[in-house]
């Protein structure tokens, strides 16, 4: 028979830690006091208990008519009174720390004193019970003396960080004068102000082992960028490697070893966890506190990551033989959890709000989701704290468990929740080295080496510099070739000349036999070299090479040339075609491309010396992949075991294969017109091979970098896709794909409105996505902020590989992605969401995006609310309709929409749009079509005296209030009813049938013919 547990706490940390007790094979039971409703849910082996726990002879009567064979206290606040005393007193074992070893968290003076005596590194300080004398220290101290501490236990709020020194005053005046904080509060602690990054440190300890956990960082204000009032925390992830493995070594050694031996040594054996929070300075880490137990955020990241007996490990602490217990993590995964808050926390706010959607969330076995500030109320879970869950995820790198995680917060829903999108990328942001249950693959592992060549063209610059002559010196690095036509009678004219080839996008056209497309890439990867040297394409040749000539596919081949020049604008005018036998397999072939252009030599481009600090960096986007990186694309799809002619999750109708073969976007239309203008390009970069960080650079001057921000441009879903099923490093994506950035645009600050306008008319939208600013030395020549994060997004929802799919049913596994789009409130998007994160309802539909041309418009804060990503787009930036439907028509493909609802969207809609939607368009009109039809419905019907009138489910089409009905409701009209009453009762069952006649259309189970016509299965 197995052992029973007490577990005392109710948050978070205590939900984790019964999870993890409970798996031992040797606890028949945790009980848990007093709980809450994870505890009270998490199975038959964990259940909630109701004890006095300041009563400690009742809690111990109780361990001993129940058999309880250990007692673990979760929260400092029992610690601190002594409730392990009185229970090891009573012969009952107890994980945790006896009250006299817990004034390291009880009494902040007091540790600050044990770390000054014994030299382990913290921040100055100095201890007060008068507020004159604490003014006085803080006015006159030799260091920035900001942090005031209320010295005994404030339920971790008695720490203020003052912004000056009026500030700090004042926070002692409240804490030693006001009693803010009451008993806990009668002397201050005043440090000070430490600069770094905070890192937690956690050890078990026996008294005289100590067994170090992996690092962990806690995110403490409640907004993203480490904005807004501090909290209890708002997220954690672990391990975290802002820590260096030398520093990790002397906290393990001189801070948390050391205080444990200080502490026995003075006759208070620490036993139990104990947390060091550090800050990490440029003089080493330093502590900023000492707390008695785990940490809360941080057990719910540290503890999925424990692979030995939690029961086992804490029974050798008490037992004081830790040294011989081995205790193992799992160091292949990452675990970072997201922690969902009440609306209004960290101050007043509501409780008994329903909570909905965490067994969608949890259907991915790699999420947990760990309850807190939650209750149970009949058969519903509500909201009863600030802090609400923390939803943590466990993946083999960060930014996966980001992912994974902020997806699973997604599907959770209750009014109001609050929650931060950035846990963990200030690790992302500062370091690739990311942990990972399997060999990151990389460029190289695909065959292709970048270093060797750039190694290859450093040893024959000096060949190509040889063969220089009258018009031109001819050197490496640029992405064309330049002629200087002046030495032979034709001053001011340069010819620019470029070549390249396809790459292994070719492999993908054999096996698909799909040989059109690559002829466009062919051309486009040499016409936007030249163009980057601000020459205007005029003449093309290619070559064909093959093992055996197929002339249907030849055919096909250049017929894709020719599409190509024609975009272009340049004549194809000639080629060589070459049969090898035994040279080349099957009906394999291979391609090579070359162009020549002209341009004036005044407007020969890049202008080196004229790019300064402060110009702005234009990204014109990609049409996907274009055609680098191929090898490691077919690398991860044979590692996924994923073939061509699977339906591809991105593009709906399109199958791997084919949405691979997209062409290569040619930019010339786009950019030659504004290029003829003088001074308003300083530089064009091309984003092929080396991706951004090795292709900007080429354009710039050595003393200049550029910053970029990836979430200024939309990241299309195959480059996540990628870095997900291939364990890519974003680091390596950036290097070896464009990444949604196809062409880099550097011009001055106040022409670039300008000219994003001039490109628009051409037909392209050129997104601001960067800056350009001074290099120091060891600095790399571009920085991409915010990419992992953008990365991550960037996947649609269908990771049917990530999921696990055993006992789930079938109709959950594919969820299809919706956008809505509305101009107001959003009481049907509201509707939408309510529906499609009800479990009861097993909808096939998620509401992945909503987009607005309304900035104040309310919906956008349901959205918010509701954790769905949402845009704003002003239809006022854009010259006609159909450019702000191009505009909208771009994010949702990005996004990977499935389906579109319109709810309240203020805008007829172009004709272009709406066949571009057609089958996957919804709207609703407020009349049973086809009666009454336009923007007056309801006075149209009060006065034709109908009895019914009702609301209408429809596809969009052309005409307005003309598709094909899907569903509609009928309501009464009362004689005495007014527009605004008839409204009411005509949203309500809207709200009703919208939902259904989305699941319709997610399901298959509707759709519309190709005349017009609906089409049900």
């Amino acid at each position: 028979m197995g052992s029973k547990v007490l577990l005392i706490g109710a948050g978070a940390r205590e939900d984790a830690l019964s999870w993890k007790l409970a798996e031992s094979a040797d606890v028949a039971h945790v009980y848990v006091s007093p709980g809450n409703a994870g505890t009270g849910t998490r199975g038959q082996k964990v259940s909630n208990v109701s004890l006095n726990l300041c009563n400690h002879i009742e809690v111990s009567d109780w361990c001993t008519a129940h058999g309880i064979s250990l007692v673990v206290v979760g929260p400092e606040g029992p610690l601190a009174d002594g409730i392990v005393d009185s229970l090891t007193g009573a012969g009952i074992d107890c994980f945790g720390p006896s009250a006299a070893a817990a004034r390291i968290e009880s009494s902040k003076e007091f540790a600050k004193d044990l770390m000054r005596t014994h030299g382990i590194p913290t921040a100055r300080w100095s201890a007060f019970s008068d507020s004159a004398k604490a003014a006085e220290f803080i006015q006159s101290a030799k260091f920035p003396a900001l942090v005031v501490k209320a010295s005994g236990l404030a339920a971790g709020k008695g720490v203020i960080v003052a912004a000056d020194k009026q500030e700090a005053v004042e926070a002692v005046k409240d804490i030693l004068d006001r009693k803010l904080f009451g008993d806990a509060g009668k002397t201050v602690v005043i440090e000070e102000l430490l600069v770094g990054e905070e890192i937690s440190c956690l050890a078990f300890s026996d008294g005289h082992t100590t067994i170090c956990l992996p690092p962990a960082q806690d995110h403490k204000r409640l907004l993203d960028g480490d904005k807004g009032p501090n909290t209890g925390g708002m997220g954690a992830y672990c391990p975290c490697n802002l820590i260096s493995e030398s520093e990790l070594n002397s906290v393990k050694t001189g801070v948390l070893q050391k205080t444990v031996d200080v502490l026995r040594e003075a006759g208070t054996p620490f036993v139990g966890v104990l947390y060091a929070g550090l800050m990490l300075t440029t003089d080493g880490p330093k502590v900023l506190e000492f707390n008695c137990r785990f940490g809360d955020p941080e057990t719910q990241v540290v503890i999925p990551l424990l692979k030995s007996d939690l029961f086992h490990l804490m029974n050798h602490c008490v037992r004081g033989t830790l040294s011989s217990f081995k205790v193992e993590f799992d160091d292949k995964s990452t675990a970072l959890g997201i922690v969902l808050a009440s609306k209004g926390y960290p101050n007043s706010y509501p409780k008994g709000l329903p909570i909905t959607g965490v067994d969608r969330a949890e259907l991915d076995d790699s999420v947990k989701v760990f309850y807190a500030g939650a209750s149970c109320r009949g058969h519903e879970v509500v909201t009863d704290g600030g802090r609400v869950l923390t939803v943590v995820a466990r993946a083999p790198s960060l930014w996966l468990a980001s992912d994974r995680a902020q997806r699973a917060a997604q599907l959770i829903h209750f009014e109001g929740k609050q929650s931060r999108k950035d846990i963990g990328l200030k690790s992302l942001n500062r370091s690739s080295s990311l942990s990972s249950s399997c060999s990151m693959m990389t460029y190289k592992d695909s065959g292709v080496d970048i270093g060797a060549g750039d190694g290859l063209v450093e040893k024959i610059k000096g060949l190509v510099a040889s063969t220089a002559r009258a018009g031109c010196s001819p050197s490496l690095g640029q992405f064309g070739g330049m002629f200087d036509m002046e030495p032979l009678g034709h001053p001011g004219l340069v010819l620019v000349s470029g070549t390249d080839g396809v790459g292994t996008k070719l492999k993908i056209a054999h096996a698909m036999n799909m040989h059109s497309t690559v002829g466009i890439d062919l051309v486009a990867m040499s016409v936007n070299d030249v163009l980057c040297q601000g020459a205007e394409p005029l003449f093309f040749l290619d070559y064909f090479a093959c093992g055996r000539l197929d002339v249907e596919t030849a055919r096909s081949v250049v017929e894709g040339i020719a599409v190509g020049c024609q975009l272009a604008g340049c004549g194809l005018i000639g080629g060589e075609t070459a049969e090898m036998p035994g040279m080349y397999e099957g009906g394999e072939y291979d391609l090579a491309g070359f162009v020549t252009g002209c341009v004036k030599q005044h407007l020969l481009l890049p202008k080196v010396e004229d790019i300064r600090e402060g110009d702005i960096v234009l990204g014109l986007t990609s049409s996907g992949l274009h055609s680098n990186g191929f090898s490691l694309v077919r690398k991860v799809m044979e590692h996924s075991g994923i073939s061509y002619d699977v339906d591809c999750p991105f593009d709906s109708g399109k199958s791997f294969g084919q949405y691979l073969l997209t062409p290569t976007k040619i930019y010339v239309r786009s950019l030659l017109p504004v290029l003829n203008m003088e001074n308003k390009v300083k530089g064009l970069a091309h984003i092929t091979g080396g991706g951004l960080p090795g292709n900007v650079p080429r354009v710039l001057p050595s003393h200049l970098r550029v910053i970029l921000d990836a979430s200024e441009w939309p990241v299309p879903p195959i480059f996540g896709w990628i870095a997900e099923k291939g364990n890519v490093d974003p680091e390596e994506m950036l290097q070896t794909f464009n990444c949604g950035i196809g062409m880099v645009v550097v011009v001055a600050r106040e022409l670039a409105s300008d000219v994003q306008r001039l490109i628009s008319e051409s037909g392209e939208r050129a997104l601001a996505i960067g800056h350009v600013t001074a290099r120091l030395p060891g600095e790399d020549g571009v920085t991409v902020d915010h990419f992992a994060e953008a990365l991550a997004r960037s996947y649609s929802s269908c990771r049917l590989n990530s999921i696990s799919t055993v006992n789930v049913p079938k109709d959950l596994c594919r969820r299809k992605r919706v956008a809505v789009l509305i101009s107001g409130s959003g009481t049907n998007l509201q509707a939408l969401i309510d529906f499609t994160r009800n479990p009861v309802n097993k909808s096939e539909a998620e509401i992945a995006l909503v987009v607005s041309n309304v900035a104040s418009a309310h919906g956008l804060r349901r959205a918010e609310n509701a954790g769905i990503p949402s845009k704003f787009i002003s239809h006022k930036n854009y010259k006609s309709r159909e450019e702000f439907d191009d505009a909208v028509h771009e994010i949702l493909v990005a996004e990977s929409i499935d389906f579109v609802c319109l709810a309240g969207f203020m805008r007829i809609l172009s004709a272009p749009f709406v066949s571009k939607w057609k089958g996957r368009m919804l709207n609703t009109h407020p009349s049973l079509l086809p009666s009454f039809k336009g923007p007056n419905a309801h006075k149209m019907a009060l006065e034709a005296g109908v009895r019914v009138s009702g609301c209408t489910i429809h596809f969009v089409a052309a005409d307005v209030d003309a598709g094909a009905i899907v569903a509609q409701e009928a309501v009464p009209v009362y004689p005495e009813d007014t527009e605004d009453s008839l409204s009411e009762r005509v949203k309500a069952a809207e709200h009703k049938i919208y939902p259904k006649a989305l699941q319709l259309l997610a399901s298959g189970k509707v759709g519309l013919n190709e005349d017009g016509r609906i089409k049900w299965q």
